[in-house]
C-alpha cells in the first residue's frame, strides 16, 4: 500500500513516515500544498494523510482539486483545527476521515487501516474500457465473444492501475514502486509487462489500446 502524508510541520511529517514504513506502507511526503496536488496528480496512491493548514494552498483546496479530477483517492485529514464546523467541512468536501492534532499514532494507523478497508470494499468487481473488462476477483481480461485470458500477478497489477482510471498517465517510476518495490529489477521490465498486455489486448481486438507518452508514462483509452 502507498501512501502520501502531506504535512508542513516536518517533525511530526518525519515520524509519520517512520510508523508508516514500520507498519510496511510505502510513503512519499510533502510539506506544503502545492506538492500535495502535484504528488496526488501524478502518483498512484492507496490513500492520502493531508494536513488542513499548510503553506501554498490549505488542504481543502488540494481535495477539491483531486476531486474535480476524478481521483477518488482516500482521504484522511490531519489538521489542528477541531470546531465541527471545519470538520463537517472537509468531509462534506470529500475526506473520508478527519482526526485532530494531538493524536495518538495508534488511533492514527487505525483510522489508516479502516480507511483503506472502506476502499477496498467499496472497489467494483470489475473494471472497463471501451469493450475490455478486467475481472478482478478472477485476474481475467476479455471481450465479448473471446475467451477470457487469464493474467500474472504483475500482469494484472499494471492492468488494474490502468484501467482504473482510463486516460490518466501512469509514470514508469509508479509502476515500479507498486509492482517492483520489493524486487530487483531494471525499469525496462516496464516496456516488457506493457508490450505483452498489448499483444493480449490485441487477441482480444479490444477497442481500447495502452499509449506510451514519450518520457511520461503509460495510459489506456479507447481508440480514437
Amino acid at each position: 500500500m502507498k501512501l502520501l502524508v502531506a504535512d508542513d510541520e516536518k517533525e511530526l511529517s518525519n515520524a509519520l513516515v517512520a510508523i508508516l514504513k514500520h507498519s510496511n506502507y510505502t510513503v512519499d511526503a510533502v510539506y506544503n500544498g502545492r506538492d500535495a496536488l502535484d504528488y496526488a496528480l501524478a502518483g498512484d496512491y492507496d490513500g492520502i494523510i493531508l494536513d488542513i493548514m499548510m503553506p501554498g494552498m490549505d488542504g481543502t483546496e488540494v481535495l477539491t482539486r483531486i476531486r474535480e479530477k476524478g481521483i477518488s483517492t482516500p482521504v484522511l485529514f490531519l489538521t489542528a483545527k477541531t470546531e465541527v464546523d471545519d470538520r463537517i467541512r472537509g468531509l462534506d468536501l470529500g475526506a473520508d476521515d478527519y482526526i485532530p492534532k494531538p493524536f495518538d499514532m495508534g488511533e492514527l494507523l487505525a483510522r489508516v487501516r479502516a480507511m483503506l478497508r472502506r476502499k477496498e470494499d467499496f472497489s467494483p468487481a470489475n473494471l472497463s474500457c471501451g469493450n475490455l473488462t478486467l475481472d478482478r476477483s478472477g485476474y481475467e481480461i476479455y471481450t465479448k465473444g473471446h475467451e477470457h485470458i487469464h493474467l500474472s500477478g504483475r500482469e494484472f497489477q499494471m492492468m488494474e492501475m490502468l484501467m482504473t482510471s482510463p486516460g490518466r498517465i501512469i509514470s514508469v517510476d509508479t509502476f515500479m514502486d507498486h509492482i517492483w518495490a520489493d524486487a530487483e529489477a531494471d525499469v525496462n521490465v516496464v516496456w516488457v509487462y506493457i508490450s505483452n498486455l498489448r499483444k493480449k489486448l490485441a487477441s482480444l481486438d479490444a477497442t481500447c489500446e495502452i499509449r506510451a507518452s514519450r518520457g511520461v508514462g503509460y495510459s489506456i483509452s479507447v481508440k480514437s
